[in-house]
């Protein structure tokens, strides 16, 4: 991901807006770079890691070993250690196009022989995210903005390292020849990263071979399984006998075999591929989903790439062309464009309100770091919100969308095999959009890049992957005072960090959106193009919609699983948070509720794992409080920050379902573990083809460990139940489904206004948002 070039882009507005770019901060590498820290001699012990009276060129003292090497001695001498060259990437950013060859180069003359180097293909390169208190110590020493304050308390004085512990890649690696799966830890360097070409710079330090387990597919080889089985002769024949000849019509989508029984067992590398067919080769933004291709069984060896399976079982004719097929702009046959809508402008004259440096952006009081993975995609770090004399207060550790699984409801071959884990499977970071081919955002917005390797170990880029931009949301606060007939109205504004992502027929977009009234809500929105089944002359499905002549719909869900690291006003190496839940309950009739009205809210602890396996429950407007134990607000209640669920929902399977022995995760909406470094994805780190039941989230929680006071981890699964529309054809409108982390007892009074410290009223009056005009979109008249 791009950290070091600013990019910032008004889209879709005039080009004469400013550019945020006229005024760039000295990057974290000028800062840092050919400088030493040291213990401040005379400190006192008692008092902060860095005393309030002593600036940071106090304790930064410029050291150049190259030019000065006596003043390298010296320093030495004195036990002063010396940093000959800063580590210019923070610890959580993402591994660099040039690290990412290094760590590729290294692990390729690992290889015994040219015959095992030539084999190995490059599923996952991402960063080995080092310990949290690592992350403390570059936040509070190394990267602006220095915050020395995240550190604990010491006795022994202030302790400044004089240098960060080098970055880590890991991949996972698929040797094509034996058909074994990898993990290697390569640790690289500031001069490693900087070597051009590689040249194997980078130190292997560790290396194992995980059994029994096949990794995510990668978009080489699905494209190099279309191409296996267009030519494969007896499917050039099936075809034909649907009346297509020509193979630049047909579309091979090589879906992952899930696991049903030891025939899809990991000994084999599988896929087993979904037909469909356009009907003109010249139209590139035709609907090829249109024409699915029912009735013929392949299955492909994807370790060799031949089909090992193939019956033309039912002959069902293709569904025929649909007037709508084509979604071009423009598009004649496929109806045409709305011309009664005039131009919407949304301008920032200024420039917008984010600031960023590298990776760290900051906004309204908000602060955190922007990464991105192949299988995640974006991740949210080190959140944290600046309240007034009460400092930076962390939120959350870590932020992401962790796993996706998409189960249809048909019995019917082939749709019962219809259950993408999207991103144990794929990925989703690896299938995401460049968002300069589309206004895909509005408004001014800073893009980031992402780098990945691609299946050989090339290094590919995604530019413009990543959009942050701020949005005019409506109303925040208004109220009129009927009396006197003066109302006060503010407006809201949030920033938003997103990406979308095409998974075959399927688009997700992922937001992540920052309001400034302290709320934090994640959305997934859900758009793209219905996976289709074909029909016989006549037929009709029980388990789906009817859309078009002899074309159906089946009926499917959608889950997603946010893991968030949560940190509520606790310091790195602080577990001291807990969970409760809430549910509204009606009084029971009696004195204490003579007229029959009274309702509280009930609290719960949820004191170990599996007490904490929870659902949603609308009924009684359940809800989750992630508290701090030893924090305090005004009115001495616990601080916290609370999860409210929006709309949701259960698998609407069997419990014997096959796709839940991989997705035992499903079951329950709410999951909370204490933190464990090992525990990352909810399936299991290689769901493809995994014939473990219950592997991942549903077997960790079985240790039922304490979660009174923890480092907690929340597991929040939902989902939504898709029934198709007629409407939803030929494209899906986006829909849209998510939750809100929100403050509870967190701030003293309402954070989306600023009031000083000793105030116990809102002055709504001095707040900067009442006084100045919000140009986003709408310009609000105050």
């Amino acid at each position: 991901m791009a950290s070091t070039q600013e990019k910032a882009t008004p889209c879709c507005i005039p080009k004469t807006s400013h550019d945020i770019n006229k005024k760039k901060t000295s990057s974290s590498s000028e800062v840092l770079q050919n400088w030493s820290l040291a213990v401040v001699p005379g400190s006192d012990p008692s008092k902060d890691p860095i005393p309030k009276t002593a600036s940071m060129a106090t304790l930064i003292r410029p050291v150049d070993p190259i030019s000065d090497p006596s003043a390298t001695k010296a320093a030495a001498t004195k036990g002063i250690s010396i940093m000959p060259r800063a580590q210019t990437s923070h610890p959580l950013d993402p591994l660099s196009a040039a690290e990412i060859s290094v760590a590729v180069a290294t692990v390729r003359a690992a290889g015994a022989t040219p015959e095992v180097r030539d084999s190995v293909r490059f599923i996952e390169v991402v960063l080995v995210e080092p310990d949290k208190h690592v992350v403390a110590l570059a936040d509070a020493y190394f990267f602006p903005p220095f915050q020395p304050s995240l550190l604990p308390r010491t006795k022994g004085g202030p302790v400044i390292p004089s240098r960060l512990p080098p970055r880590q890649a890991r991949l996972v690696v698929y040797n094509k020849r034996s058909n074994e799966t990898s993990i290697w830890i390569v640790e690289l360097s500031e001069v490693h990263a900087a070597t051009r070409g590689g040249h194997h710079r980078g130190k292997v330090i560790s290396s194992k071979v995980v059994p029994n387990v096949q990794p995510p597919m990668d978009a080489m080889e699905y494209a190099e399984c279309e191409a296996v089985v267009k030519d494969f002769p007896p499917f050039r024949e099936a075809m034909k006998k649907r009346g297509i000849e020509d193979m630049d019509l047909v579309m091979v989508d090589p879906w992952c075999v899930g696991y049903y029984s030891n025939a899809d067992a990991p000994s084999r590398r599988l896929a087993k591929p979904l037909i469909f067919c356009r009907t003109e080769s010249d139209c590139p933004m035709e609907n090829g989903y249109a024409r699915p291709v029912e009735g013929i069984h392949v299955l492909v060896d994807m370790q060799n790439m031949v089909v090992i399976e193939f019956e033309d079982r039912k002959l069902v004719p293709l569904p025929p062309a649909d007037p709508l097929r084509n979604y071009t702009a423009g598009e004649t046959r496929g109806g045409v464009d709305r011309s009664d809508v005039k131009p919407l402008q949304i301008i920032q004259p200024e420039g917008p309100s984010f600031r960023v440096n590298g990776n760290f952006i900051e906004w309204q009081k908000w602060n955190f770091r922007i990464g991105f993975t192949p299988r995640e995609g974006l991740v949210i770090y080190s959140v944290a919100y600046v309240d007034g004399n009460r400092g930076r207060r962390p939120v959350a550790h870590r932020l992401s969308f962790v796993e996706m699984v998409v189960p249809y409801g048909d019995p019917n071959d082939p749709h019962y095999r219809k259950n993408a884990f999207d991103a144990g499977e794929d990925g989703l970071g690896k299938n995401a959009h460049s968002l300069k081919k589309g206004c895909d955002c509005l408004g001014y917005i800073k893009y980031f890049d992402a780098h990945f390797t691609n299946f050989t170990g090339g290094v590919e880029t995604i530019e413009n992957c990543v959009c942050l931009h701020e949005e005019d949301h409506g109303i925040l606060w208004k109220h009129q005072d009927w009396r006197t007939g003066l109302a006060e109205v503010r407006r809201s504004r949030r920033l938003t960090v997103s990406f979308i992502c095409t998974v075959a027929n399927y688009e997700y977009g992922f937001f992540w959106h920052f309001y400034q009234d302290g709320k934090i809500e994640a959305e997934v929105k859900l758009t793209g193009i219905l996976s289709l089944g074909a029909l016989q002359p006549g037929e009709t499905r029980k388990y789906g919609t009817t859309i078009a002549p002899g074309l159906y719909a089946p009926v499917h869900q959608h889950f997603f699983v946010a893991r968030m690291d949560m940190a509520v006003d606790c310091k790195p190496g602080e577990a001291f948070n807990q969970v409760i839940e809430v549910n509204l309950k009606v009084e029971e009739p009696g004195k204490d509720n003579v007229h029959n009205n009274a309702f509280y809210a009930e609290e719960e602890l949820l004191r170990s794992e599996l007490q904490a396996m929870r659902d949603c429950n609308p009924l009684s407007a359940r809800h989750w409080i992630v508290r701090n134990t030893r924090n305090v607000n005004r009115t001495g209640q616990l601080t916290g920050f609370k999860l409210v669920p929006g709309s949701n929902c259960l698998p609407l399977a069997g419990s014997e379902a096959k796709f839940l022995r991989r997705a035992a995760f499903l079951k329950h909406n709410l999951w909370v573990t204490p933190y464990a470094r090992e525990e990352m994805y909810p399936g299991g780190e290689f769901p493809n083809q995994n014939p473990r039941v219950g592997e991942g989230l549903a077997t960790w929680v079985k240790k039922n460990r304490p979660l009174e006071e923890a480092d907690v981890v929340l597991w929040y699964v939902f989902g939504v139940t898709h029934v198709p529309r007629l409407e939803d054809w030929p494209v899906m409108p986006v829909e849209r489904i998510g939750f809100m982390l929100m403050p509870h007892g967190f701030f003293n009074c309402s954070p989306a206004v600023d009031v000083p410290p000793s105030a116990t009223d809102l002055d709504l009056k001095d707040n900067d948002i009442a006084t100045k005009p919000i140009q986003n979109g709408i310009i609000a008249k105050l």
